[in-house]
């Protein structure tokens, strides 16, 4: 019988998802991706397969799938189909945060998805979302080898000055500290660059990962060395509707002078800042960019601004820069924003191909540009499916060598 490994990525109202088949040699050839939308208000369970031919295309009402379980049951019963009446041989989950705990691929079992709840306030807009389907898996069917894979995991290799906070030490062994994020996807740059970009794999190279949510990351020979994110996802570049740095004192004034309670704090900064609270039109991108309103224009001003200052602080760390990367939904498709970050960072000998630019060639740097810089589309599903396997290939040898014993 074929294996198969189901990718899922849990949002508030939202359940993706994407099947892979396991081939010849352990590749992993993807079958088809969907989503479930809509839960608890108008669910819509819509898939194709990699042919773009839709599978299932299929609505109820809003009481019939209420929550994240019920969304599951809907997934799982068009995988059945899909698959012969079975389950996958393995579930892999993105989750955003994996704390001081873990750093690395996880089985996860009851105790594990305990620990992995007290880092819910660390990601308020991801993590109880993440978790909700595991522990419907988990209790449903509790026999299914579920692994979650960390958006930190990637960044734990820092060294310890760039994961310290000027606090003291105490508040770092119990775990606050610098963490990163996007991990999944900044893994899958590293490991792409080696086959599509060898000249500067091995080097210094920047990678902006942009979308509603953005940061940037310092990869040094393939491993993360800095990151633009930290404790929780609000750090660093301003982003669709959370603010990125910020001075501390900006959260006291809040409650000193505004009165606003922590609960009113985490809804302001994680909903109403960033670009939507800059330009007080927008979250998208793509609205500011057709605006003519001059907020919409400071808006994305500043996102180009922030950019490039980081970059200057990512290659600092690294004592040099060789390449540039963008990804994510608006690094892969905005190119008036690539072009205006990158004029923004000339001064390191960064020259664009503006032909290239505009249709998102995979090299968009001239060839005598002294920084080489790539659009690479990201693949966060592969890299968890990929995850998921070495796991269950590690989990069924460690249950024969238990048999054997």
């Amino acid at each position: 019988m074929t294996e198969t490994i189901l990718v899922v990525n849990a949002g508030s109202s939202s359940i993706k998802f994407q099947l892979f088949e396991v081939g010849a040699y352990d590749q992993l050839e993807r079958r088809f991706k969907g989503q479930i939308e809509g839960i608890g208000t108008r669910p819509h369970l819509l898939a194709r397969n990699i042919q773009g031919e839709t599978l299932v295309d299929e609505t109820w009402p809003g009481a019939e799938v209420r929550d994240a379980p019920a969304a599951l049951d809907k997934v799982i019963a068009f995988l059945r189909r899909q698959i012969g009446g079975s389950l996958p041989n393995a579930i892999g989950h993105r989750v955003v945060h994996g704390g001081p705990d873990y750093s690395e691929p996880t089985i996860i079992s009851g105790v594990v998805l305990d620990r992995l709840e007290r880092f819910v306030p660390l990601a308020p807009l991801h993590q109880p979302n993440n978790l909700a389907p595991i522990r419907a898996i988990l209790e449903r069917q509790p026999r299914l080898l579920q692994v979650a894979c960390f958006d930190t995991a990637f960044h734990r290799g820092h060294p310890e000055v760039a994961d310290r906070f000027a606090i003291p030490e105490p508040l770092y062994a119990e775990g606050v500290r610098r963490y990163g994020f996007h991990g999944l996807s900044y893994e899958y740059i590293s490991q792409r660059l080696g086959e599509v970009a060898p000249e500067i794999a091995k080097g210094r190279v920047v990678v902006a990962h942009l979308g509603s949510g953005a940061s940037m990351c310092a990869l040094s020979a393939g491993k993360s060395l800095e990151s633009t994110m930290g404790f929780t996802a609000l750090d660093g570049l301003p982003m669709g509707t959370r603010p990125g740095q910020l001075d501390a004192g900006v959260v006291l004034y809040l409650i000193s002078e505004k009165g606003m309670t922590a609960k009113a704090i985490e809804r302001f900064l994680y909903n109403d800042c960033g670009l939507k609270g800059l330009s007080g039109i927008s979250n998208d991108v793509r609205e500011l960019l057709a605006s003519s309103d001059p907020s919409a224009k400071l808006a994305l001003d500043y996102f180009v601004y922030r950019i490039a200052l980081f970059t200057g602080m990512l290659a600092a760390a690294m004592s040099g820069i060789d390449g540039f990367v963008f990804t994510g939904g608006i690094g892969e498709n905005a190119p008036t924003i690539r072009a205006a970050v990158i004029e923004c960072l000339s001064w390191l000998g960064l020259e664009l191909a503006s032909k290239a630019n505009a249709t998102s060639e995979l090299k968009i740097s001239r060839k005598r540009s002294r920084v080489a810089c790539y659009v690479i589309p990201t693949d966060e599903e592969l890299m968890i499916a990929t995850h998921a396997l070495h796991v269950l290939r590690q989990h069924a040898s460690a249950q024969l060598e238990e048999s054997r014993a």
